[in-house]
C-alpha cells in the first residue's frame, strides 16, 4: 500500500518542520537572528495513465489521466530577513544595522564572516571585536586612555579623548550587502560565510547606495515572532497526527486483508 510509505514521507516532514519551528522559538532572545521558514515540495508521481494520451483508435485524448503522488520531501529552509526590533542597551559599542547590509568579521582562517549581531567589545589591543575575539571588518583600535567612543549613522567611529575638545577620528565602518541574502551559508554564532548563491558580497558606507544605516548603542533582536511560531507549531503537530492516522488506517486495513479467509 502506497499510504504507508505516503505517510511515512509526511511525518518526517513534519518533524523537520517541527525542528525547524523549535529553533526559531530557542533563538527567541538571540542577538540579530532571523528565523526560518521550512519549504516543502511533492515528491515524483506513478502516471498510470498519463492525461494527454490517447484512449482509442479514432484518436480521443485522455483529459486528466490518473497518477498517484509519492508523498512530500522537504526542499529548503528560507531565512526571512525581515528587520528585527532594536534595543537600546547605551553601550558604546553595542551598535545595529538599520536596513539593508551585514557587518564583517575575520574570522581565525582568515576568511570574512558577516553578522547582524554588532555586541562588540574590546580585546586587549583596544581593537574592536566579536564577543569570541574575531576582529571587525575594516580594523579598528580604540586608544587605551580614550574617554568614549562614538560612531555616527554612516559608520565613522570617534574617541573623545583626554585634554582634547574635538573628537579623534579612528576609522571608517563598512558592511556588507548580497543579492540573495538567504542564499548565506549559516555556521552559527550569528554568522554566515558567502557562498555562490549569495553571489559576492557587495562593500559599502552606511547610509549610501540602499545600505542602511548604524544605530549606536542599540542591538538587533530577533525577528522571531512567538505567537506566529507557537501557531506554526500547532499545526505542524496536527499534520504529523494526521500522516500518522494514515498509516494506522492503511495498517488496519492490511489487518483486515489478513484477516480474510
Amino acid at each position: 500500500m502506497r499510504s504507508l510509505d505516503i505517510g511515512a514521507t509526511g511525518m518526517l516532514g513534519q518533524q523537520m518542520n517541527v525542528d525547524t519551528i523549535s529553533n526559531n522559538i530557542a533563538n527567541m532572545t538571540t542577538t540579530g537572528y532571523k528565523r526560518q521558514r521550512l519549504e516543502f515540495q511533492d515528491l515524483m508521481y506513478q502516471h498510470i495513465l498519463r492525461p494527454g494520451s490517447t484512449s482509442s483508435a479514432s484518436g480521443t485524448i485522455v483529459p486528466t489521466g490518473l497518477s498517484l503522488g509519492l508523498g512530500v520531501r522537504p526542499a529548503a529552509t528560507y531565512r526571512i530577513q525581515e528587520q528585527g526590533t532594536l534595543q537600546q542597551t547605551d553601550n558604546d559599542l553595542d551598535l545595529s544595522v538599520s536596513g539593508l547590509g551585514f557587518f564583517q568579521v575575520e574570522l581565525p582562517n582568515g576568511d570574512t564572516a558577516y553578522t547582524r549581531a554588532g555586541s562588540f567589545q574590546l580585546n586587549q589591543d583596544g581593537e574592536i571585536v566579536t564577543s569570541n575575539g574575531y576582529r571587525l571588518i575594516p580594523g579598528i583600535t580604540v586608544p587605551t586612555d580614550a574617554i568614549y567612543v562614538e560612531v555616527n549613522t554612516e559608520g565613522e567611529v570617534f574617541a573623545k579623548m583626554p585634554q582634547q575638545t574635538s573628537l579623534q577620528s579612528l576609522g571608517q565602518l563598512e558592511i556588507a550587502n548580497f543579492v540573495n541574502p538567504a542564499g548565506l551559508e549559516a555556521t552559527g554564532d550569528t554568522m554566515f560565510l558567502e557562498t555562490d548563491a549569495s553571489g559576492q558580497a557587495i562593500t559599502g558606507i552606511p547610509g549610501a547606495d540602499n545600505f542602511g544605516i548604524i544605530r549606536q548603542g542599540m542591538l538587533e533582536q530577533s525577528n522571531v515572532d512567538s505567537v506566529k511560531e507557537i501557531t506554526l507549531l500547532i499545526s505542524a503537530q496536527r499534520a504529523y497526527e494526521m500522516n500518522s492516522n494514515v498509516i494506522s488506517t492503511s495498517d488496519e486495513m492490511l489487518d483486515t486483508v489478513n484477516q480474510l479467509r
